[in-house]
């Protein structure tokens, strides 16, 4: 018998929801998840993107879990307010399209270590908030074929990408078949290369909830980070 479902959070990075690239995801995930309900894709381009449209356009800094039993949202969203009030903002660079083990994503142009470092700490400060990685989302993890301490990081953290294994990523589709790659890519190109050369930086955190299980993830409440400071780190 499935195990009863539970809402899940996620704390992720997207721009807000005027920025340019924000449109520019809507325009292609057929989907804003500012504002359920809203766009429709094209479809044929859908069967290649149903898994980040279901998430929404974002990077995942603490990947989706259920609230630990005796914790509750509105005590997250404190604790994520007053964690974003002391933390200054952490540079992206300009970003370029890459694929990733099949899929398409925006990365940043030049490596930060403060994003990996950024990501650790909030993979461990919100720890407390969430419960225990549930059969489902366990067998689905392992299906994946991780390493030894992507498992570890499965069981210590609820997600195997973290710490040393974390890479920012913006995904933008599903696995995509290699004859079909250079088709997608130039429809990508023609999306978003307008906007990627910015000097963006993570300068708010975002609550997304997945409220059942077919759910699309949509945002709850963003948080924006320490006001006019912004960690700098020689690339």
């Amino acid at each position: 018998m499935p195990e009863p479902f539970t809402s899940r959070y996620a704390i992720y990075y997207t721009p807000a929801p005027e920025h340019p690239l924000t449109v520019a995801a809507r325009t292609w995930l057929g989907r804003d998840a500012f504002a359920p309900g809203t766009g429709a894709s094209d479809a044929e381009e859908a069967a290649f993107i149903s898994e980040p449209r279901r998430y929404g356009f974002h990077a995942t800094i603490k990947a989706p879990f259920r609230l630990k039993e005796g914790t509750s949202v509105e005590a997250l969203e404190r604790s994520l307010r007053g964690f974003a009030a002391k933390t200054p903002g952490c540079p992206i660079g300009p970003m370029r399209i890459d694929l990733l083990g099949g899929f398409f994503a925006l990365v940043p142009v030049h490596p930060w270590p403060t994003l990996r470092g950024l990501a650790s700490r909030v993979v461990e400060e919100f720890d407390q908030f969430r419960a225990p990685i549930d059969g489902h989302d366990l067998k689905r993890r392992m299906s994946c074929h991780l390493d030894d301490v992507e498992m570890t990081n499965l069981v210590s953290w609820g997600y195997p990408y973290v710490s040393d294994r974390f890479r920012f990523h913006m995904t933008l589709t599903n696995c995509i078949p290699e004859k079909q790659r250079a088709e997608v890519r130039a429809r990508l190109e023609e999306i978003f290369e307008p906007y990627l050369s910015e000097d963006y930086s993570i300068d708010a955190l975002s609550l997304f909830v997945q409220e059942h299980r077919n759910a699309d993830f949509v945002v709850r409440s963003q948080f924006a980070l320490k006001a006019g400071a912004t960690v700098r780190a020689a690339v």
